[in-house]
């Protein structure tokens, strides 16, 4: 039995914060899990480092992330940084043998994307990307009822993902407009969480038809001095056919002003449909075509004990779960499969069909056809 796993965290942004939170709550929610050490964390300046290691609770900090790779108290290495810097640190940390959970895209290109997969297969370590809204109660439990038949059989999937970062022409270019650091815009940023959603609910995809677009071509360097290319595309989308021949449709876009989190869909059944977004992430939306026309009406369903891992939070229905929530399952899951020797729930091998689609729609876009998923 293992009763703990040292944890090593590279980045200190926004999710490196959200790994390390889940990290201190897991035990204390899941109780089923091993206990986590915070062994070290790396950042660079050092001082940074130091600092964020006292803040976040890990014994020591480093400025280099190498550091890591040879410390014989880490099992498990979270890898939070810039989108490019993925495949370098993933394949490093599993050659170490060390386990490794990290943040979606899962790389700049599908080329880096395979070979990852690759190394995760040969090493035999337990994997895990950063997908955390497949980890929702309300959604896995919308997966639930569309696998019970509760809406009859599935004969449309719409999605949508809109946030408004990148709407203002006025931003500054960063990195994120740049393919060599970024990759794709849209579709590699936040598409690939709509794809995530949408292949838990219909299975996996066939092929699809994409358009993109880059609605501000340039953008106002940093210092003021000139305007740099926009590399990668503000919006997305496409019409996608499932392998099991359900059709559907999708969209995505950076630019859409007032949209924070707007990630949603709809799932279209015979006997009725499921609605989530998540921006109202506990709350699930179900029509069923039963009983009298007149009391017929759509259902909210919001998130209770009932619907697990909701419970081990709270044990009242109603009062909410949160993003860095969603981070808590994610880590047990991880944990457990890492003790169990079971598969994690979304691994490399998983994530790598992700990057597929993704790629895929891109490809379309660029080629004016259908492309099939095989092919890329």
């Amino acid at each position: 039995m293992m009763d703990s796993i040292g944890v090593g965290l590279i980045g200190t942004g926004f999710m490196g914060k959200a790994h390390a939170l889940a990290y201190r709550t897991v035990k204390a929610v899941m109780g089923d899990v091993p206990a986590v050490r915070l062994v070290a964390l790396a950042e660079t300046p050092a001082t940074k480092a130091a600092e964020m290691g006292g803040q976040f609770g890990f014994a020591r900090a480093t400025g280099d992330w190498r550091d890591l790779l040879d410390d014989p108290g880490i099992q498990l290495i979270s890898i939070t940084t810039p989108n490019g810097m993925h495949r370098q640190m993933a394949e490093a940390a599993l050659k170490a043998g060390k386990h490794v959970w990290c943040e979606k895209p899962m790389a700049l290109t599908l080329a880096d994307a395979r070979a990852m997969e690759a190394a995760a297969r040969a090493s035999g370590l337990k994997t895990q990307l950063g997908y955390n809204y497949t980890a929702n109660p309300t959604y896995t439990h919308a997966c639930r009822l569309v696998a019970a038949g509760e809406i009859g059989r599935v004969v449309h999937i719409r999605g949508w993902v809109d946030e408004d970062y990148q709407a203002d022409p006025a931003l500054a270019w960063s990195w994120r407009a740049t393919l060599k650091q970024a990759g794709l815009g849209a579709l590699g940023d936040i598409g690939c969480h709509l794809i995530s959603l949408l292949t838990g609910l219909a299975g996996p995809l066939d092929s699809v038809v994409g358009e993109i677009e880059t609605l501000h071509r340039t953008r106002p360097m940093p210092d003021g001095k000139g305007r740099a290319a926009v590399e990668n595309e503000d919006t997305a989308a496409a019409l996608l056919t499932f392998a099991s021949g359900v059709k559907g449709t999708m969209v995505a876009s950076r630019s859409a002003w007032g949209r924070k989190s707007r990630l949603g869909f709809e799932v279209h059944g015979t006997e009725g449909m499921v609605i989530f977004d998540q921006e109202r992430m506990n709350e699930l939306q179900l029509f069923q075509n039963r009983g009298p026309k007149a009391l017929q009406g759509f259902t909210t369903i919001l998130t209770a004990p009932e619907h697990p891992p909701y419970g081990a939070f709270c044990p009242a229905p109603g009062h909410q779960l949160g993003f860095n929530d969603m981070k808590v399952i994610e880590a047990a899951g991880l944990l457990r499969a890492i003790r169990d020797g079971a598969r994690p729930p979304l691994d490399f091998t998983a994530g790598l069909e992700i990057e597929k689609a993704i790629h895929a729609i891109a490809l379309s876009a660029r080629d004016g056809r259908r492309v099939r998923l095989a092919e890329v």
